[in-house]
């Protein structure tokens, strides 16, 4: 065990987010996410859901401070509202980011983004467009 680490982190998350470099960037997929075609590398995550491991990552990695929308969200398709989750997402990603506004990507250019991602987290959470992209950023030296 080692502290202040969430333990929905796993020792392969950790060591993906360790690898990643400023740029790289992790797609957090829901379970409907085609993860193991679409990914380089696949981190298995089942049983978990999508805020508590946002939470958790945003407490280890810092977004990206040199692009103007460093998260990623899929665009529910034509018809479906705006899903609710995102509500969620955006109050954990503001807590630290304030008022940072998310790319909207339609499924199949969101679906090619993802195959260029460092790595893909395969959850279990059951809400529809859920997927997220988080853009990795520095460490401030300040």
């Amino acid at each position: 065990m080692l502290k202040n680490i969430s333990p929905c982190i796993s020792p392969n998350l950790l060591k993906i987010l360790m690898e990643m470099g400023h740029g790289d960037e992790i797609v957090i997929a829901d379970g409907n996410f085609p993860a193991e075609s679409h990914a380089k590398k696949c981190i298995r995550a089942d049983g978990l859901k999508i805020p508590e491991l946002l939470q958790g990552i945003l407490d280890l990695m810092p977004l990206d401070s040199y692009v103007d929308k460093p998260v990623t969200f899929m665009m529910p398709d034509q018809g479906i509202g705006r899903p609710k989750i995102w509500g969620i997402y955006e109050e954990i990603i503001n807590k630290e980011y304030m008022s940072n506004t998310p790319l909207l990507l339609e499924r199949f250019k969101f679906y090619e983004k993802a195959k260029n991602a460092y790595a893909i987290l395969a959850t279990s959470e059951d809400q529809l467009y859920a997927n997220i992209i988080l853009r990795k950023g520095v460490i401030s030296l300040e």
